[in-house]
């Protein structure tokens, strides 16, 4: 296997293949409804892409309040550390632009990891687009 790597991705340029491992991953595979999935926020959030070779296998995105969400990574490529160099990659891009706080919305099952990488949980359980999440929130030290 070719060795990882995370770029900034540019939401025009990179559009098409940040579409496609969230439609696989978020709509194919967890059903979420497009209607859901598509917002606003893409235009102004800043974000990743995770490559093996020159494959884009995972994304995720940065909002300017901190906000980390749409973290996504292609089946074939779980378990391989992809989300921890994905997540990686948004905190330091967080870190750079002075925000002391990042938040997100995980999946319930999801929550081991975020753990893993300093995010603790600020919330009750709660259903978005069907799937339970609760809030975490991590801290600069």
């Amino acid at each position: 296997m070719n060795k990882i790597h995370v770029r900034v991705a540019d939401w025009q340029k990179d559009n098409a293949e940040i579409r496609r491992i969230r439609e696989t991953v978020f709509i194919a595979e967890q059903s979420v409804p497009p209607e859901l999935e598509w917002d606003a926020d893409d235009a102004t959030a800043v974000h990743f892409l995770a490559f093996e070779g020159d494959f884009p296998i995972g994304t995720a995105r940065l909002l300017p309040d901190g906000h980390i969400g749409r973290v996504s990574v292609l089946k074939d490529w779980r378990g391989l550390k992809v989300g921890d160099a994905l997540m990686q990659a948004v905190i330091g891009e967080a870190e750079e632009r002075g925000l002391k706080q990042q938040m997100l919305s995980a999946q319930v099952q999801a929550t081991a990891f975020y753990e893993r990488l300093g995010f603790s949980m600020v919330s009750e359980e709660f259903l978005e687009a069907g799937i339970p999440h609760v809030d975490m929130v991590r801290h600069l030290a």
